[in-house]
């Protein structure tokens, strides 16, 4: 069986009678999950598609958004469509894909481990518990069709029971074309080229996320090959409320790296893309990932990149970056100082990145991937 569907494919007119209903317990900007859920709307939307959003909350100003009460009234049909992003626990949702009789599809983005919330987070390692138990109810309700962001993800809900004939893997939907466009702030650009290394990370700031062990990363680097360089850690929690975040900056304090390392909080496009701009190398030892889009967006910023080789990274990753298989900082500083010091190895890396993004991650491809999967079930 092929897992990951081929991009290069033309769906053919659509039943102008169909409706999709795109379902999520929430719908933001700047989160890979809505990011995926609003690129699903548009592509069905331009095919003829009659399409709305479902969700519990959102923050959102979106035409498609319908409330999630007049759901079943919306799917009249049983060749609609119900496409139900999975990332946390959500007991509605997995309610509704249990008892709709239409053509259910479960869109998987993978849940984070609870065992990572331990300590920091009662709240997100219930919501992780749960979603980790309702894979089996997912599974369990025999759907039409498991979408899964990786094959790594994909794997988990076949162990979980889906049935392999009816998973594929199609790459998340983002806004890389929008980041594309961009023009980056130019306060940013100002702050940051000032002849200091900039190596840049980008994601919310969880445990899971590792960020601990990449301040560790960055002051090998920065003691011992590079004084003249900064950490710049790009994500919403950074800004030392949450009771993980405070353990980070107590670590920037204990290793004396206040003036180097730079926690930015959420930031807007032009302020993302401004960083992107700016850096001389990406970095992430995130402990697991059902896909990382930061990742494709430094491959699509021509960036090179050292990683961990944990979860669905090697398999994003590919060859445009270095993912080590050994939980070592050291070697990762390492990686950085050859990205820094060798131009030719930085240049080839980001030119292997930027291939990788356009042959397979774009969204043009990712359309294309997802037309194919939808319409097996027609």
């Amino acid at each position: 069986m092929c897992l990951f569907v081929a991009a290069d494919f033309c769906a053919k007119p659509l039943n102008d009678m169909t409706r999709v209903a795109i379902l999520s317990p929430s719908l933001t900007t700047g989160d890979g999950v809505g990011n995926d859920a609003l690129g699903m709307f548009d592509v069905l939307q331009r095919r003829g598609y009659e399409v709305r959003l479902f969700c519990e909350s959102h923050s959102l100003r979106h035409s498609g958004l319908s409330d999630l009460a007049t759901i079943e009234k919306f799917l009249r049909s049983p060749t609609d469509i119900v496409i139900y992003h999975h990332s946390r626990g959500w007991r509605e949702g997995v309610e509704l894909i249990q008892k709709l009789r239409c053509c259910r599809v479960v869109r998987y983005h993978n849940v984070t481990p609870a065992r990572f919330f331990a300590g920091f987070s009662s709240h997100e390692q219930e919501q992780c518990e749960t979603g980790r138990r309702q894979l089996f109810d997912l599974t369990a309700a025999e759907c039409e069709l498991y979408l899964s962001a990786s094959s790594f993800s994909m794997q988990e809900l076949i162990a979980a029971g889906a049935d392999e004939s009816r998973s594929l893997v199609v790459p998340p939907f983002h806004h890389i074309d929008q980041l594309s466009k961009t023009t980056p702030d130019p306060d940013t650009l100002g702050r940051y080229s000032s002849g200091i290394t900039n190596i840049l990370s980008v994601g919310r700031v969880v445990p899971h996320k590792n960020l601990h062990q990449l301040i560790e990363v960055f002051a090998h680097y920065h003691y011992g090959c590079n004084s003249k360089s900064q950490l710049i850690i790009v994500g919403k929690g950074g800004e030392g409320f949450s009771p993980y975040s405070k353990l980070l900056h107590r670590a920037v304090n204990r290793l004396g790296l206040n003036k180097a390392v730079v926690f930015t909080g959420g930031v807007s496009d032009p302020v993302l893309k401004a960083h992107y701009v700016s850096a001389d190398a990406f970095v992430t030892v995130s402990e697991h990932e059902g896909f990382c889009v930061p990742l494709v967006e430094a491959m699509s910023m021509k960036l090179p990149i050292a990683a961990y080789a944990t979860t669905a990274i090697p398999e994003t990753l590919g060859n445009a970056g270095i993912a080590w298989t050994e939980r070592n900082p050291a070697l990762v500083a390492e990686s950085i100082d050859l990205f820094v010091r060798d131009t030719a190895v930085r240049n080839a890396l980001g030119v292997r990145g930027r291939r990788r993004y356009e042959t397979m991650f774009s969204n043009e491809k990712v359309e294309g991937s997802f037309l194919k999967a939808i319409s097996t079930l027609q």
